[in-house]
């Protein structure tokens, strides 16, 4: 089966903008007859049909955001629904919110559902599936028509668009360089698999931090938990390694870890310390309080939906080449008393 044409492709083989294409499709007196006879040409060579869901969201603001999320559980994507809407609301904007459940053909589904000319553009975190599967296309598709697309935590360099990230390598190496110097020489990582772009840069972090304290690498303490039911495997990973501080995924991991070291009679900090992504409120009042890396989810949100209502926006978009950018914020590790301050 031949593969489907867009603007981009009519574009890069004639060597012309996608502005000119779309203008030249639609016989606008601002392209000359030479370029358009030829772009039309192509176009009919090989069946290019436009994408009128995309020309009805391209042509009709409806002041309306979409935005999929893996899931509501956790508090970093709470923050970051919140800060997206209180942006947007201040720009006049609505959200219509959907969840992927950390699965692909839901996230395809809620994508497609969306794009039906109700909204004018998406924001959305890449779940573990499509992680997982490397399958983008129907981010591509989105993309390539020139609907507004920004990313955010979970994201992939295939797709080109805004996007909105923490500096996971770099707090995750603060993380594990805090309980070194704190004395603790077997740090273990609870993550959440290799394909996923923020354990890989969390793992970097984790492994740099190691090296630069003169500490031992030993693969067997860095814990990839399975999608579903992951704190399963906890406890038997506690029983099996003799680990003194745990770096883990989120504070929900976290706490429950803490909470099976407790009830084996391990004390915490003094025995094993523990700091958990995402500084929510269990964090604040688990017992022992948790040392947290705090994420930022408003700020995220709030600078997410800044970016694409500049793209929906934005009156120049389809006259050059749209130059992305990826916006990079600070964590911070928030000290409480499940590490040695």
């Amino acid at each position: 089966m031949r593969k489907k044409i867009t603007l981009k492709d009519i574009a890069r083989e004639l060597e012309v903008s996608i502005s000119t294409v779309s203008k030249a499709l639609k016989n606008s007196e601002e392209i000359g007859r030479d370029t358009k006879e030829k772009v039309q040409a192509f176009a009919k060579l090989y069946n290019y049909r436009p994408n009128n869901i995309a020309i009805s969201l391209k042509n009709k603001h409806t002041k309306n955001i979409g935005l999929i999320i893996p899931d509501i559980v956790h508090y970093f994507f709470t923050t970051v629904f919140r800060g997206i809407e209180k942006y947007a609301n201040s720009r006049g904007y609505n959200v219509i919110a959907c969840l992927s459940d950390a699965s692909f053909d839901k996230e395809v589904i809620n994508m497609e559902m969306l794009a039906n000319g109700s909204i004018d553009g998406f924001i959305m975190a890449l779940s573990s599936e499509t992680q997982e599967k490397s399958d983008y296309n129907h981010l591509r598709e989105v993309t390539e028509q020139g609907i507004p697309l920004v990313l955010f935590d979970s994201t992939t360099d295939e797709i080109e668009c805004d996007k909105v990230v923490i500096d996971d390598e770099q707090i995750a190496y603060e993380a594990v360089k805090k309980m070194a110097g704190s004395g603790k020489k077997r740090i273990a990582l609870f993550s959440t698999g290799a394909h996923y772009n923020v354990n890989k840069a969390r793992t970097k972090g984790y492994l740099r931090a190691l090296v630069d304290c003169g500490l031992e690498v030993d693969e067997k303490l860095i814990l990839e938990l399975p999608p579903e039911k992951n704190i399963d495997i906890i406890d038997p990973f506690l029983e099996s390694n003799s680990i003194d501080a745990v770096l883990a995924v989120n504070e929900i991991t976290a706490i429950h870890a803490m909470n099976l070291a407790r009830k084996k009679g391990f004390r915490i900090p003094e025995d094993i310390s523990f700091i958990g992504f995402t500084d929510g409120l269990l964090s604040k009042y688990a017992q022992p309080s948790l040392t947290a890396i705090a994420q930022h989810g408003d700020q995220m949100g709030s600078i997410a939906a800044h970016m694409l209502i500049e793209r929906i926006e934005s009156e120049n978009e389809e006259e050059e080449e749209p130059v992305f950018q990826t916006k990079v914020i600070e964590a911070t590790l928030i000290e409480r008393d499940s590490t040695i301050n």
